[in-house]
């Protein structure tokens, strides 16, 4: 079966390519993380919305005009005629580009009207990214219908990169919250942070500061959460300095996540938006996380008090240490 739709998107070709194959392009519309090797029988993994992840390998490219890749989901439970093919093809057009995709192989009714919800629904962002330069954050990815310790870290790691997306160079000694870092001392805070945990799971990653701050932070996260959900969440890693139950190093990173992007958005002025379910669901991480040995340690002050009328997200981040209205 096959799904076939049609967008023009007021780009000239080549800006249409990069939004559909550039990693940095595609998590402003498509992917919460996503690994490219842009070449025949180079391979990709995406992370569509937290905890659904599509892989396969690319068959054709023809750069500016088109290119074509199995498709596949990762999970577990995915049938084993789970493979299928898209192929997008990009032609010059009185505005701009007209983009077809075209998704076939695909084994029923059912994964057709799925498939074709899912491409409906980022077309449209693709067009919005296309018209606008902001296709807005994925409603989809805000709030995991099935909440664990992984999908949680995909979706707070999609919260802090739309936050560092507009981080400049001129935000770079403006004070955080956190009283020891600047944003750019924080940045690199998150980098290493993000970088030992990789290091302790065996993933390959080599920080550099000189990248812009959503791309340092995406190229780190993403081989890091690729390597935890091979992983899985079962039995202790060594970090080093301890060995840590596997689902207490993957909610160290949901507190990295989440509660810098906080401390981003505070220090930039910028709101924060996140779901209840979300953060609900980060604060108990945090809660069994973060022991009076850990806030003696220094890594967390003492939890400030809060009003009734605080918002999740400000239960959290005060639990965290953190003066909410400063």
């Amino acid at each position: 079966m096959i799904y076939d739709k049609t967008v023009l998107l007021p780009l000239n070709v080549d800006q249409a390519f990069e939004l559909i194959t550039q990693p940095a392009r595609l998590r402003r519309w498509q992917t919460v993380a996503a690994r490219v090797d842009l070449k025949v029988g180079g391979e990709y993994r995406w992370t569509i919305t937290p905890g659904h992840h599509a892989a396969g390998t690319f068959t054709e490219i023809e750069p500016g005009k088109r290119v074509v890749f199995t498709w596949g989901w990762e999970q577990p439970e995915a049938p084993a005629d789970n493979v299928s093919t898209v192929a997008i093809t990009l032609e010059p057009a009185d505005g701009g580009t007209s983009v077809r995709l075209v998704h076939e192989g695909l084994p029923t009714p059912e994964a057709l009207a799925g498939h074709a919800e899912g491409w409906n629904h980022y077309l449209d962002r693709l067009l919005a990214e296309a018209s606008t330069g902001d296709a807005g954050a994925d409603e989809w990815a805000a709030a995991p219908a099935d909440l664990n310790e992984l999908t949680s870290a995909d979706a707070t790691l999609a919260i802090v990169q739309r936050i560092l997306a507009h981080v400049t160079e001129a935000d770079a000694q403006t004070q955080t919250p956190c009283a020891d870092f600047n944003v750019s001392q924080l940045l690199d805070h998150l980098a290493g942070s993000i970088a030992n945990v990789a290091k302790a799971l065996g993933a390959e990653v080599a920080d550099d500061a000189g990248k812009s701050p959503e791309v340092r932070i995406a190229d780190l996260a993403q081989p890091t959460l690729e390597a935890f959900y091979r992983r899985g969440l079962e039995g202790t890693i060594d970090m080093g300095f301890a060995e840590l139950p596997a689902t207490m190093v993957a909610s160290i990173l949901n507190l990295e996540f989440l509660v810098h992007a906080w401390d981003f958005s505070k220090a930039l002025g910028f709101e924060v938006s996140v779901a209840d379910e979300l953060t609900d669901y980060v604060e108990v991480l945090a809660q069994n996380t973060i022991s009076e040995q850990v806030r003696a340690s220094g890594s967390f002050a003492q939890a400030k008090e809060v009003a009734e009328t605080a918002s999740s997200l400000e239960r959290l981040v005060a639990f965290t240490g953190r003066t909410v209205h400063a």
